[in-house]
């Protein structure tokens, strides 16, 4: 029984893909932390992280079933766990509603603020996956309900809006777009086939790119001027130069005629991104 049970523990992680909570909870820790300007107590940090989880799980569980017939045809995307079988559509929307009966719960457990936001940040997330349906814009949206983390730890601490956790919303939305569309550019003539609006489908590898870099050297500055706002010390610095060198051998590893290390490139570097950026946060609060 223990071993059925982790199977399909590994099965829901898989269509999920937990591991892709490394992009949006690191920066929710941040926007805590820096609210905080310190350890932001057991309470937040719990129920932040509780509230992180569930949405990102609602957000990826709404878009497999709302995908399942685009996945079903997609050579890359066939062996989804909804489209294999291994996880039935009933029990995926029992999932999504359990996911979101949590993440409002713990938003609730925070403060009332983020009681009241969190069922905006539902819609938000949700409709993320209808924007490819009809505007190119897609990778910003997507880059927009990641860039929600920040403010959320910043507001989980302190119910109230600030310049900092915005910059750093705009950081990780560019950041986000810019390896979206570096990862859709895998799908190119299945997005062109089925006239789904990815910029790579719709202007080319070549502008898809360029975009792709721009997006990233507005990252780089908008984390920059966040650190500013936040009177952050060197530890944080150094982190932003290294995460700056990561993105800058991002954009080397791979190009529109070559895409054959794009996992290593969305995964593994933009992984780093989150996780680097956060140690140097953890650090500078901890030494002031």
């Amino acid at each position: 029984m223990s071993f059925e049970l982790v199977g399909k523990a590994k099965i829901w992680a898989r269509m999920i893909k937990l591991e892709h909570s490394v992009f949006a909870l690191p920066f929710a820790y941040m926007g805590g932390f820096w609210s905080a300007q310190g350890w932001p107590g057991w309470r937040v940090f719990i129920f932040l992280s509780i509230a992180m989880v569930a949405v990102r799980s609602f957000a990826m569980t709404f878009n497999r079933i709302v995908d399942i017939d685009y996945d079903r045809e997609n050579k890359r995307t066939s062996n989804r766990p909804l489209v294999t079988g291994e996880i039935t559509v009933k029990d995926a929307y029992v999932f999504l509603a359990v996911c979101a009966g949590i993440f409002v719960v713990s938003c609730a457990f925070l403060n009332t603020l983020c009681f009241y936001l969190s069922f905006l940040a539902l819609v938000w997330s949700a409709f993320y996956s209808f924007t490819k349906r009809f505007t190119s814009l897609c990778h910003f949206y997507l880059g927009s309900v990641l860039g929600l983390s920040p403010i959320a730890g910043w507001i989980a601490y302190e119910p109230v809006f600030a310049l900092t956790p915005f910059l750093l919303f705009l950081g990780v939305m560019f950041w986000v777009a810019g390896f979206d569309i570096l990862y859709a550019s895998q799908d190119v003539s299945f997005d062109e086939e089925k006239k789904l609006f990815s910029l790579p489908s719709r202007f080319g590898l070549d502008t898809a790119f360029a975009l792709s870099g721009f997006c990233h050297i507005n990252t780089i500055l908008f984390f920059g001027i966040a650190g500013v706002t936040a009177n952050a010390g060197w530890p944080f610095y150094l982190a932003w130069f290294i995460v700056s060198v990561v993105l800058i051998v991002e954009h080397r590893l791979i190009s529109p005629k070559n895409l054959q290390r794009i996992n290593v490139s969305f995964f593994t570097l933009n992984g780093l991104v989150a996780v680097i950026l956060l140690l140097g946060v953890l650090v500078d609060v901890a030494i002031r």
